[in-house]
């Protein structure tokens, strides 16, 4: 891995910037490599578009910018409209199957996982489906090792919330082929 560029997008309330800022986390405090993470979002409270973006490298990260993602996580369909256009021909797309009803054609590998159900019907836990997209992330993408993601995810969570987010990465990881 010399650069991998990430955009992880969805609405507000969904977690894709919580989720940008334990994967960046996790690339420099316990695997050692370099990141630069932006976000933006839109005035509304809850509904307007999120998105993080990341550039995980081994060498330092000399140009911030994601120009073309090698990854893009979408959790709402507004994340496709606004996102997919930008991804590499042979990037990777993970969608929250529940979200994404009409995901784009021409990614290299596209993969579905059902987030927003997990969290809900098996965790019990609707606001942990940014966890299990980035355990699905984790699992295909190997940019960030697992380990560091997890420990990422214990320093960033409320204390007491780290088992149910454990949990919630665990299930999304397990979902996808790796």
């Amino acid at each position: 891995m010399s650069r991998v560029e990430v955009t992880i997008a969805g609405v507000g309330g969904q977690g894709s910037i919580l989720a940008g800022q334990i994967l960046g986390a996790a690339a420099v405090m316990y695997d050692g490599k370099y990141a630069a993470q932006t976000q933006a979002y839109s005035s509304e409270l809850r509904g307007g578009f999120a998105a993080a973006w990341l550039i995980i490298c081994e060498n330092p990260v000399v140009f911030p910018r994601v120009t073309h993602p090698d990854v893009l996580v979408a959790q709402a369909q507004d994340s496709i409209t606004r996102f997919a256009s930008g991804l590499k021909p042979a990037g990777t797309l993970i969608i929250d199957s529940d979200m994404v009803t009409e995901p784009p054609g021409g990614a290299g590998r596209l993969y579905k996982v059902a987030a927003t159900t997990i969290s809900r019907n098996r965790l019990n836990a609707p606001m942990t489906a940014n966890m299990v997209i980035l355990g699905a992330f984790c699992r295909v993408t190997e940019v960030v090792s697992r380990e560091a993601l997890e420990k990422a995810i214990r320093d960033s969570v409320p204390q007491g919330k780290d088992k149910i987010n454990l949990e919630a990465f665990d299930a999304g990881y397990q979902s996808v082929a790796g």
